[in-house]
């Protein structure tokens, strides 16, 4: 009997490298798909250069244990989709999540196709995640190891792709890949630097690339007026894009106490502060549904929702109309950011997500 073809996302990286060593050990053909998100130097030269080494070093480790690898330009798609969205929410005066639209728009669907291409009947990436099925319906589950889980950044995938996923690492820890690395000769990218949480962003500065990729948005925006939580001007700041709900450092304002961003209007170019306990809300709105446990939940369906990746999941009900769900928390949720994603968990298992209005 044939073995079962995967398609692997690799990025030269442990995780994607681990992924490919356990998915050969568990019997599976394994096919690597680098993706090339950076057209050319004009791009961003420090970001092209980057990334150069990655293709190299997946090809090294697709050499390495013997199997094909393969590269796709996606450049221009992951410019409109993900690039241009960053920039866009930013100037609407939201504060983007762009890992998560990634994996929505870019990596599991390139996979997915390019699985169909070369005839893979699975998908796969090193993400620390598990899949779960019920009654042959797919979703997410959390990995075994809580720090590293990633399947926040998972919520917008559809049961077309899930059901096709295997993600070898959701059963390990980090520090048993790290231990599995230098088994399988490994060591080098035991001790790799992992990447940024922005991958686009060499030094995570999403001000400096703001202005890079829009070189008049000083000009076009300039400064504005931070107010009080009843309306009295306190002060100027630099351009409402510049700041994110519940920023509290970088304001340069000096007011006799610790204050928060509490509220952005980009329309009139002012950012509210307030105490701590200004920033604190029992309630949301979350837009962009995608549902994956179940296609409807009852109204005031217990979950527990993520605001933010490094939050916890705090105890919530959730309240659907139409194409929105209504975010009711058991406790004050500190800095409920829009455009960032909401994660609606029942235990483990992932139910759904969407965009935090």
């Amino acid at each position: 009997m044939p073995k079962k073809r995967v398609l692997l996302g690799m990025s030269g990286g442990i995780d994607s490298s681990l992924a490919a060593i356990l998915l050969l050990e568990q019997g599976y053909e394994v096919i690597g798909l680098t993706m090339q998100m950076w057209e050319n130097d004009k791009d961003d030269p420090r970001k092209l250069s980057k990334e150069v080494d990655t293709i190299h070093e997946a090809k090294r480790v697709a050499q390495k244990l013997g199997i094909e690898h393969y590269t796709t330009n996606i450049s221009q798609k992951f410019k409109k989709d993900i690039i241009c969205n960053f920039i866009n929410e930013y100037i609407e005066g939201r504060t983007p999540n762009p890992c998560a639209l990634c994996n929505t728009k870019i990596k599991w669907p390139v996979l997915l196709e390019k699985a169909n291409e070369l005839n893979c009947q699975f998908i796969s990436t090193g993400h620390y995640a598990n899949i779960g099925s019920e009654n042959e319906v797919f979703f997410i589950r959390k990995a075994a190891d809580k720090i590293k889980d990633q399947s926040y950044f998972l919520w917008g995938l559809k049961q077309e792709q899930l059901s096709r996923i295997l993600l070898p690492l959701g059963k390990y820890t980090k520090e048993q890949i790290k231990k599995i690395a230098s088994e399988k000769g490994f060591n080098n990218l035991v001790h790799k630097k992992e990447s940024q949480e922005i991958c686009f962003i060499h030094d995570n500065d999403y001000r400096r690339f703001l202005r890079e990729k829009n070189n008049s948005i000083d000009d076009d925006i300039g400064k504005g007026n931070f107010i009080s939580t009843e309306g009295k001007i306190l002060g100027q700041h630099m351009g409402y894009p510049f700041y994110t709900i519940g920023q509290r450092k970088g304001l340069q304002i000096a007011l006799g106490e610790p204050m928060y961003v509490v509220n952005i209007n980009a329309s009139k170019n002012e950012i509210t502060l307030g105490r701590r306990e200004d920033i604190q809300k029992k309630e949301m709105w979350v837009k962009n549904l995608n549902l994956v446990k179940y296609n409807t939940v009852p109204q005031g369906f217990e979950a527990k929702t993520k605001v933010r990746y490094r939050s916890e999941a705090i105890t919530s009900f959730l309240f659907q109309e139409k194409d929105k769900i209504k975010v009711v928390f058991n406790d004050d949720v500190f800095a409920i950011t829009p455009g960032q994603s909401a994660v609606f968990y029942q235990e483990d298992d992932l139910v759904g997500g969407g965009i935090i209005e």
